[in-house]
């Protein structure tokens, strides 16, 4: 068991609402849409920032933030978490009372995140202490986790609009969040992470999002050395992947992948079809 876990209340929200619509027939149809609502951070009545999320985990998602952006990293300093929907809040108290991570705030950046996200300015300046420890992975295995996930982003199939983050083993998503930007989705599960004590060094982690700089810099915090997108990437993202020994693979789907980093930790163990080789591109017979 953890040695600390912070007292928080349990003020999850349902991630959809049901509206009508017309189709294109005149048709009157029942469906239902995502949710996105304000939150905003305070630490010990300070405001922090106002993050727009679907509600589902409040209180991992603020923990996760200011773990992810170093305002504190000890738990032992969180004495409580607590939501307040009737003005939008997660107030975080701490023992102390500090305020030396105040200094930490300084100039941020806004990143490409759905909904705003950012980092602060000092996290980019300290990239040498996030270099990972690279860890190989089977191709057998792979396949298999992105068969798993499958069974993944209920809040996607049902109303669209949201992303979905997953922290992985070999074979199966060990936790999902989806939330409106994918930024909030990987900060509520450093948030579970941190209050669970798991460790990253062994696990995978899984976006449907784009790889930008923001991911491959929140991923090396969570200390996970293998990242895995549905979608594309960024020329900072991979620069930085590169920079921090993160194995990336982008367009992962079924049996499809693209490693952009790490291809040495990828062990190539299912045999495929006879290739031919057209120009720069290998297509399948």
């Amino acid at each position: 068991m953890p040695s600390h876990i912070p007292i928080m209340t349990n003020a999850g929200l349902l991630p959809t609402k049901k509206v009508f619509v017309k189709d294109e027939y005149n048709n009157t149809r029942e469906l239902n849409i995502a949710e996105e609502r304000p939150l905003t951070i305070y630490i010990d009545s300070y405001e922090i920032v106002t993050l727009m999320t679907l509600g589902c985990e409040p209180e991992l998602l603020a923990l996760g933030y200011i773990k992810n952006q170093e305002l504190i990293s000890n738990l032992n300093e969180i004495i409580s978490v607590q939501i307040d929907w009737d003005v939008n809040a997660a107030a975080i108290t701490t023992q102390n009372k500090r305020d030396d991570w105040k200094d930490k705030l300084g100039t941020r950046i806004v990143t490409t995140g759905c909904g705003q996200g950012t980092i602060f300015h000092g996290i980019m300046e300290q990239l040498d202490k996030l270099k990972i420890k690279p860890r190989k992975i089977k191709q057998s295995a792979l396949y298999l986790l992105l068969k798993n996930l499958n069974a993944y982003n209920d809040v996607y199939k049902n109303a669209g609009a949201v992303h979905g983050c997953a922290l992985c083993n070999e074979l199966e998503s060990l936790v999902f969040i989806e939330d409106v930007g994918r930024h909030n989705a990987v900060d509520a599960i450093a948030g579970k992470m941190w209050i669970e004590e798991i460790p990253g060094g062994d696990k995978i982690f899984y976006t449907t999002g784009r790889l930008t700089s923001e991911m491959i810099i929140k991923v090396a915090q969570m200390k996970i050395p293998i990242l895995l997108s549905r979608s594309g990437i960024t020329q900072m993202g991979l620069s930085l992947a590169q920079e921090l020994n993160i194995t990336l693979l982008s367009r992962v789907k079924n049996k499809h992948f693209l490693v952009y980093n790490g291809h040495e930790n990828i062990e190539y163990d299912v045999s495929l079809p006879p290739k031919q080789e057209v120009g720069n591109i290998v297509k399948e017979k």
